[in-house]
C-alpha cells in the first residue's frame, strides 16, 4: 500500500476489493436520529451490567435488531459512514462522467468506473486479456526463465505493518518506505509472499475447520484452472496446494513479524545468492527493475532463503502452473462473470461466509478508489470536507497531544532523558486532518473505457515503477497513506506522521453539535489511539526523526516491557471461539494504542471542561457519556468465517475486546459502579497503565 502503517480499524484489504468485498468490520451501524447529537441510547442495553460486559451495556440492543446483510462478512460502527462515502464518491464519479472530460483526472476516473461497469465488454473480450500472460508463463523453459518470470512479478503490493495487506500472492512483495537507518531517505524493503489465502495458519492448522477449508481450496483452484482451459486441472491444483503449504511452512508468523528489530536485516544485492541460493537473484532484479539498488531490506531473512530453495528443488511444471494459477486468480474479478462468480464462491462465501457479492457499483467504485484514490479525494474533500470542519478537528487533535504531554511528564516510572526523547516525538509529530496537502500525479497512468483488464494491469504497473522511482530520493514526511474517502485513521511511524481523513471525521464519530463527551470518547479516543501509536510496542522503537534508535534507559523499557507484557497476557486470555483465542503478542500495539488513547481523550475531555460541569444526557453523567461513546465504537456483528480470519491475520482485536479495554482505566470504574466480583473488574494494581 504505502507507507509503514498503525491503523485505527481493520484495515483496507486490497485483495478484498477484487473479491467485492469490504473489510470486515469496517461496515457499519444503522444511523442515529439525524436530530440527535450525543450518544445513540437506543442502541443500549442498561439490562446488562456494565461491569459484567460494557460492550453489550453499549450497544446491546443494537447487536439484538440487526441482521448482516447477505452481501456482507460483518457490520459495526463504520457502516453508516462507509455507505455514506460509497455514495457519495459514486455521485464525485457519476458527475465527472456527465462532463464527458477528454483528458486528465476526471477522464481517467469516468472511463475507469466504465470499464468496470461495462459487463458486455468485458464478456465480449473472454480470455483473451488473460491469454498473453498465461503464454509467457507455458513458454519457460528453464529455471533462469523462471526467475525472470518470478521478478517481472514483483509489485509494491505489501505494507510491512498494515498487516491486512501483509502477505502477496506473488513469491515476494516490495515495499518502499524511509530507510529504518537512513530515515531522510526512501528504502526498498523485500517482504515474504507466494501464498494466496490469507496466511500460513491456513495452511499448517490441523483444526477441523482448516482441513475443511483446505479441501474448498484445492477444488477451488481446479476449477479456477478448468476455466483458464487447462487440463488435468485437478492434479495441477494438488501439486499447486502442496507448493503453497511448502512456501506457508518458511513463513514466519505475524506476530514475529511484527518485531522491528528482528526485522531490520539490511542485504547487499551481492549477499543474496549466498545468503538465500536456489533463485538467480541477477535474473531476478533485472526483471523487477532493481538492478540498480544496491542494498534491501529483508523483513523475514530466514524466509527468503527457504523460499528461493523452494525455487531450486520444486520442479519447473509445479512453478509454471503456480504462476499461471496466481496470475488467473488475482485477475478474476475483471474476467468474464464465471471468473468472478467461481473467485467469490470461495473466498467470500467460504472464507468470510458472506452469501452474495456486493453490488457491482459498489465494486467499481473500490477499484476507482484503489487506483485514482487521490484523483476523486480532491473533488470529494473539496465538496464534503469544509475548512470550519477542519479547524475543529485540527484543535480537538492539539488538545489530545497537549493531554499526552502532561501524561508523559507526570510519569512516575520514566527518567527524564526518556521524557524529553518521546517529547521530542510529538514536537516532530506532523498531523494531516482532512485530506493531503500535495496530490499524486496519474498523467502517466494510461486508462481506456474499454479494457478492465489493461487499465488494473497497468495501474498496477505504474504504482510499481512510481515506487521505485521513489528509491533514495528524499522522505516526504507530510505524504498521506490514505484517501480522504477512507474511513479510518493511521500512524506512519516512520514519518512520525498522523492522518485524519475526511471520511471519518464526521457523525456519528465526530459532531461539532454533540456534547464534548461524545467527541472526546468516540473521534477523540481515535485520535488518542492514533497519537499513542508513536508510543506502543513498535512505535516506541522508532525516535522523532523516524529512525530505529533505543531511546529508552534500561530501567524505563524493562518497565515498558514489563506493562505491555500485561496487557498481551490479559488479551491472551479472551476466546471468542473455544478452538481459537486472541494472541496477546499479534494484537499487542493496537491494544496499547486502545488503553492510552482513551486515558489521554479523558484528559483532554477534562481539560476541555474545564471548571464547568458537564451537562447529562438521557439520566448519564459526563463520564458515563465519555466512555458509552467509546464503547459504541465498536459495536459489530461479523460471520464467524471473517471473525476467525481476523483472529489470525489482523493486528486489530474484535470490537468486543476492544470496548472491554476500558477495565483498564481507573475513571471507569467509579462512573458505573463498578465493584470486585463483576466480570470485567480489575484490582488497581491488575489495571496495565503504560502511559
Amino acid at each position: 500500500m504505502n507507507l509503514f502503517i498503525r491503523c485505527f480499524s481493520t484495515g483496507k484489504n486490497l485483495a478484498l476489493v477484487l473479491v467485492g468485498l469490504t473489510a470486515a468490520l469496517v461496515s457499519a451501524a444503522p444511523a442515529p436520529n439525524p436530530d440527535a447529537h450525543g450518544i445513540v441510547v437506543a442502541n443500549m442495553d442498561t439490562s446488562v451490567l456494565p461491569g459484567n460486559d460494557f460492550y453489550h451495556y453499549a450497544n446491546g440492543d443494537w447487536i439484538k435488531r440487526t441482521e448482516i446483510p447477505p452481501d456482507r462478512a460483518g457490520v459495526g460502527v463504520f457502516s453508516r459512514l462507509a455507505d455514506l462515502t460509497n455514495k457519495r464518491t459514486l455521485a464525485v464519479i457519476e458527475d465527472v462522467a456527465k462532463s464527458k472530460p477528454a483528458s486528465g483526472p476526471k477522464q481517467q476516473i469516468a472511463d475507469l468506473y466504465h470499464s468496470f461497469m461495462d459487463e458486455a465488454a468485458i464478456e465480449a473480450r473472454g480470455t483473451a486479456p488473460l491469454k498473453p500472460h498465461l503464454e509467457a508463463i507455458q513458454s519457460i523453459h528453464n529455471k533462469q526463465e523462471l526467475a525472470r518470470a518470478l521478478g517481472a512479478t514483483l509489485r509494491a503490493d505489501v505494507d510491512a505493518l498494515n498487516n491486512t495487506n501483509f502477505h502477496t500472492p506473488n513469491l515476494f512483495g516490495l515495499w518502499t518506505a524511509p530507510g529504518f537507518n537512513d530515515s531522510e531517505h526512501y528504502a526498498a524493503y523485500l517482504l515474504q509472499g507466494g501464498l494466496e489465502l490469507p496466511d500460513r495458519e491456513y495452511y499448517l492448522s490441523n483444526t477441523l475447520h482448516m482441513k475443511e477449508l483446505r479441501v474448498k481450496y484445492q477444488a477451488h483452484i481446479a476449477a479456477m484452472l478448468k476455466l483458464a482451459g487447462f487440463d488435468n486441472p485437478d492434479a495441477r491444483a494438488t501439486k499447486i496446494l502442496g507448493l503453497e503449504h511448502s512456501i506457508a511452512e518458511k513463513h514466519i508468523s505475524l506476530a514475529d513479524s511484527e518485531d522491528i528489530h528482528k526485522a531490520n536485516n539490511p542485504w547487499k544485492k551481492a549477499d543474496f545468492p549466498a545468503k538465500a541460493p536456489g533463485l538467480d537473484w541477477s535474473q531476478y532484479f533485472r526483471a523487477a527493475g532493481l538492478e540498480h539498488e544496491d542494498e534491501f531490506i529483508v523483513w523475514q531473512p530466514s524466509a527468503f532463503t527457504a523460499e528461493a530453495a523452494l525455487v531450486e528443488s520444486v520442479p519447473l511444471e509445479t512453478w509454471k502452473d503456480w504462476l499461471a494459477y496466481h496470475v488467473t486468480e488475482d485477475n478474476a474479478a475483471v474476467l468474464p462473470k464465471a471468473f468472478a462468480d467461481e473467485r467469490f464462491t470461495f473466498f467470500g462465501k467460504e472464507l468470510f461466509g458472506t452469501p452474495q457479492q456486493r453490488p457491482r457499483w459498489q465494486r467499481g467504485v473500490a477499484q476507482v478508489d484503489q487506483y485514482l484514490g487521490d484523483a476523486v479525494g480532491k473533488i470529494y474533500a473539496d465538496r464534503y470536507f469544509s475548512p470550519e470542519a477542519k479547524a475543529q478537528a485540527q484543535a480537538l487533535v492539539a488538545n489530545l497531544i497537549a493531554a499526552f504531554r502532561k501524561r508523559i511528564d507526570a510519569l512516575s516510572w520514566m527518567a527524564a532523558s526518556t521524557k524529553a526523547e518521546a517529547q521530542a516525538k510529538l514536537n516532530t509529530l506532523y498531523v494531516g486532518v482532512g485530506y493531503p496537502e500535495s496530490w499524486h500525479d496519474y498523467s502517466g497512468y494510461e486508462v481506456k473505457p474499454d479494457d478492465l483488464f489493461g487499465n488494473l494491469w497497468r495501474g498496477d504497473l505504474f504504482e510499481y515503477h512510481r515506487q521505485l522511482k521513489r528509491l533514495g530520493s528524499p522522505v516526504n514526511r507530510k505524504e498521506w497513506s490514505m484517501s480522504p474517502q477512507t474511513v479510518n485513521a493511521v500512524n506512519l511511524p516512520l514519518q512520525n506522521a498522523l492522518n485524519f481523513p475526511a471520511a471519518i471525521l464526521q457523525p456519528p464519530f465526530f459532531d461539532p453539535n454533540a456534547p464534548s463527551a461524545v467527541n472526546y470518547g468516540a473521534i477523540g479516543s481515535v485520535m488518542g489511539h492514533e497519537i499513542s501509536h508513536t508510543f506502543d510496542s513498535e512505535g516506541a522503537a522508532f525516535d522523532a526523526q523516524g529512525r530505529v534508535r533505543n531511546w529508552w534507559t534500561a530501567a524505563d523499557l524493562a518497565h515498558f516491557n514489563a506493562a505491555t507484557a500485561q496487557l498481551a497476557a490479559q488479551y491472551d486470555t479472551y476466546r471468542p471461539f473455544p478452538d481459537l483465542s486472541i494472541n496477546g503478542r499479534q494484537t499487542l500495539g493496537e491494544n496499547i494504542a486502545d488503553v492510552a488513547g482513551i486515558s489521554a481523550a479523558y484528559d483532554g475531555y477534562h481539560a476541555a471542561l474545564g471548571a464547568r460541569a458537564a451537562p447529562e444526557q438521557d439520566g448519564f453523567s459526563g463520564d458515563q457519556q465519555f466512555f458509552i461513546a467509546f464503547g459504541q465504537n465498536w459495536g459489530s456483528k461479523t460471520r464467524e468465517a471473517a471473525l476467525r480470519r481476523q483472529l489470525l491475520t489482523d493486528p486489530h482485536a474484535p470490537g468486543q475486546y476492544r470496548a472491554d479495554t476500558v477495565r483498564n482505566i481507573d475513571a471507569w470504574y467509579p462512573a458505573f459502579k463498578v465493584k470486585p466480583g463483576e466480570t470485567l473488574y480489575l484490582g488497581p494494581d491488575a489495571r496495565v497503565r503504560i502511559w
